[in-house]
């Protein structure tokens, strides 16, 4: 009979199912295409996602840049620990499907003093047994707890890869910052030489009565204009590349240059593709899916509760006075206890336990759809952004050029004598305040395009850390 019972264990283990519910990716709104599409030609192609980083970020600095990030940032080191924790959490669920096996060894000793006509005596000798205990997932509740848990490193992997995604736009955008407080500094400095150079020249006017004093103060404002940014580009420069330094895993310190911001590449057309493909390309909707399906696997668990726990508990061995003849003669012993226990009351715990499994489900959900709908306006917003930063560009150019024609012709005026220093004045403070503006078009213009590269799921899958 005896020898029954573990194929009957196996049988049962092998038949039982796995309670609650079974995950199906939820239905959600997806739309047609992402606003902002201004022509067919981007949604044909693939997406710009599908580029690896080091084609869409030329700069070979920059590039520099990203991959010491991805080698040395400590988010990312995190995010990693992470996944080590969630895996090893992984294997301790898996363990609870099989037996616990342990040995014995007892040696023992007694003595028994004399009783009445029995001479006193010393007994001694050594058991040795194996332990044996198996919880038999007959209702699949271990099954569960392993979804569970696999569903959990998932989540924490795509987490790691959000992680490299946004390491990767945020290294670019600062370092296109860093560059664009570079060209204001080179902007102010060389302004402010012309400046100076305009102000000795008025002030040789005036001490041979041909400009006034007024000129001469006037001339004074435009070189403080331009002296007063210079150290604060200066400032926020160091400040700057503190930041990318901390983003690259470094201390504070100086980070090398490559292009100007000018010179940085990106091409006038970005393709997206169809937006149902962003749920499988970006981290974040996939780590909101697995904690969706983690969640959903927390019912069954909770479920499980209420079925009773089957449990074979088995013991086996041998005792002997002498440790030679411990294999021999009717030395052995055994025991196998099947338990089965089943919960009566317990308060309403269960039942609330339930519940409480339920309803992080269905937040979960809410959080699934709502990443997405997330997903989709920054999609949006970015490729507005892209279109709009380089249609204003290009005016803030044609701008930047106007507003140098003027100075350079009112310099000329008053030279000639037909227009005040006050002319002169507003014209070199509208080209200057131009210069300024059409240096920060640029950099928003690259700004829209790492953001663009970012919301269509760009980044992750050059990740070096495997």
């Amino acid at each position: 009979m005896n020898k029954l019972i573990l194929p009957l264990a196996f049988s049962l283990l092998l038949t039982g199912c796995a309670i609650g519910p079974n995950y199906h990716r939820p239905a959600v709104d997806v739309p047609g295409h992402f606003r902002g599409v201004v022509d067919s030609w981007s949604i044909e192609k693939a997406s710009l996602a599908d580029q690896d980083w080091q084609q869409i970020f030329q700069d070979r600095q920059l590039q520099d840049l990203i991959n010491t990030a991805l080698t040395q940032n400590y988010d990312l080191h995190i995010a990693a620990d992470h996944i080590i924790e969630a895996q090893q959490q992984l294997g301790i669920t898996t363990s609870y499907e099989l037996p616990t096996i342990s040995a014995t060894a007892s040696p023992m000793a007694e003595r028994v003093e004399k009783f009445r006509t029995t001479a006193p005596y010393t007994w001694s000798g050594l058991e040795l047994t194996g332990n044996m205990s198996w919880d038999i997932d007959f209702w699949g509740t271990y099954r569960r707890m392993i979804e569970q848990a696999k569903a959990t490193m998932l989540a924490n992997q795509w987490a790691r890869e959000e992680v490299v995604s946004t390491l990767v736009a945020d290294v670019a955008g600062a370092y296109f910052q860093l560059r664009e407080l570079d060209l204001e500094l080179e902007i102010s400095k060389e302004t402010l030489k012309s400046r100076k150079e305009s102000l000795d020249l008025v002030t040789h006017l005036s001490d041979h009565g041909s400009a006034s004093m007024l000129d001469v103060r006037q001339a004074e404002q435009l070189v403080y204009t331009a002296a007063e940014n210079i150290p604060d580009l200066q400032r926020r420069i160091q400040q700057q590349e503190d930041l990318i330094s901390i983003l690259i895993g470094n201390n504070p310190g100086a980070i090398q240059r490559g292009l100007a911001l000018t010179q940085e590449p990106h091409s006038p057309q970005v393709p997206v593709g169809i937006p149902s493909l962003l749920l499988e390309r970006r981290p974040d909707i996939r780590e909101a899916e697995e904690q969706l399906v983690a969640a959903n696997a927390q019912i069954g668990v909770a479920q499980g509760a209420y079925f009773p726990d089957i449990s074979l508990t088995g013991t086996g061995g041998y005792e002997s006075a002498a440790l030679s003849k411990l294999f021999e003669g009717p030395s052995g012993l055994w025991d196998i206890i099947g338990t089965l226990s089943q919960p009566i009351f317990n308060g309403g715990r269960l039942r609330a336990g339930v519940k409480l499994a339920r309803a992080q489900q269905d937040e979960a959900l809410n959080i699934y759809r709502k990443t997405i709908q997330e997903a989709f306006r920054e999609v949006a917003d970015a490729l507005i952004a892209y279109h709009k930063t380089r249609e204003f560009t290009t005016q803030q150019s044609l701008l930047t050029q106007a507003a140098s024609d003027a100075a350079h012709l009112s310099t000329l005026r008053y030279n000639g004598g037909t227009a005040s220093y006050l002319e002169v004045l507003d014209s070199q403070n509208s080209y200057y305040s131009a210069q300024l503006g059409l240096a920060q078009a640029q950099l928003n213009e690259l700004q829209s395009l790492v953001d663009l590269y970012k919301a269509l799921g760009g980044g992750w899958s050059s990740s070096m850390l495997k």
